[in-house]
C-alpha cells in the first residue's frame, strides 16, 4: 500500500464522517461525500461499494474514537475514578465531542428503519456496555453478575440520554451538568457497592 493509496484513504474516511457531521444521516450521500473529498463517486463507490457500507464505516468510527479515549484510562487508578472516567467517554464535554454525539444521535434515529445500521450500532452499544460492566464488577469482590450488568445499564442508559439531551438541548444539559449528573450516576453504584466514591 503506498503514501498515495493512503493519503486517499484517510481522505475519503474524513469526507465521510465530517457529511454525516455536518448533514446527518438522510443527507450523506455518496456525491455529498464525493464533493467534500474532491474526489469522484467511482472512487467513493470503489472505497466502500455502496451507501449503506459508507454510513457503517462512519458508525463503526465513532465507536473507534470512543472505545480509543476508554482505552486511555490510567489503568492504576481506583476502580471508581474508572468507572467514571470511562462513563463519561461517551458524554459531549466539547465540540470533538458534540459531533460525536450528534452523529450517534443521528444513527440511533436511522437504525430504527435500517436493519443493517441497527446491527452494527447495537452491536457496538453492547460492547461499550460490556465494558462498563466488567468496570462495575471490579467495584467490589461481593459485586455479583447480576447486579454489575444491572448497574452498568443503568450507567449507560444515563450517559446516553444526557449525550442525546445534550444535541437537542444544549442549554439546559451544558458540560458542568453532564458532569454533575454522571458524578452523582456513579457515585449512586458505588454506594450500593460499598466503595470511596470517585
Amino acid at each position: 500500500m503506498n503514501a498515495d493509496n493512503d493519503d486517499a484513504r484517510h481522505r475519503v474516511s474524513r469526507a465521510v464522517w465530517d457529511t454525516v457531521a455536518e448533514l446527518g444521516i438522510e443527507a450523506t450521500t455518496v456525491r455529498a461525500v464525493a464533493a467534500r473529498a474532491d474526489c469522484t463517486t467511482g472512487l467513493i463507490m470503489h472505497r466502500f461499494g455502496s451507501r449503506s457500507a459508507m454510513l457503517v464505516h462512519a458508525r463503526q468510527t465513532l465507536f473507534d474514537r470512543t472505545a480509543r479515549r476508554a482505552d486511555g484510562v490510567d489503568a492504576d487508578e481506583p476502580a471508581a475514578d474508572r468507572l467514571l472516567a470511562v462513563a463519561r467517554t461517551v458524554l459531549p464535554l466539547d465540540d470533538v465531542r458534540m459531533v460525536e454525539a450528534r452523529i450517534f444521535t443521528g444513527f440511533a434515529a436511522a437504525s430504527i428503519a435500517d436493519a443493517e445500521l441497527r446491527e452494527l450500532h447495537v452491536h457496538n452499544t453492547r460492547q461499550w456496555l460490556a465494558r462498563v460492566t466488567g468496570l462495575v464488577a471490579e467495584l467490589g469482590p461481593d459485586v455479583t453478575d447480576a447486579e454489575a450488568t444491572e448497574w452498568a445499564r443503568e450507567i449507560v442508559a444515563t450517559m446516553e440520554g444526557i449525550a442525546v439531551l445534550a444535541v437537542l438541548d444544549g442549554p439546559t444539559y451544558p458540560a458542568a451538568v453532564q458532569e454533575q449528573l454522571a458524578r452523582r450516576t456513579v457515585a449512586d453504584v458505588v454506594d450500593r457497592v460499598g466503595g470511596v466514591r470517585p
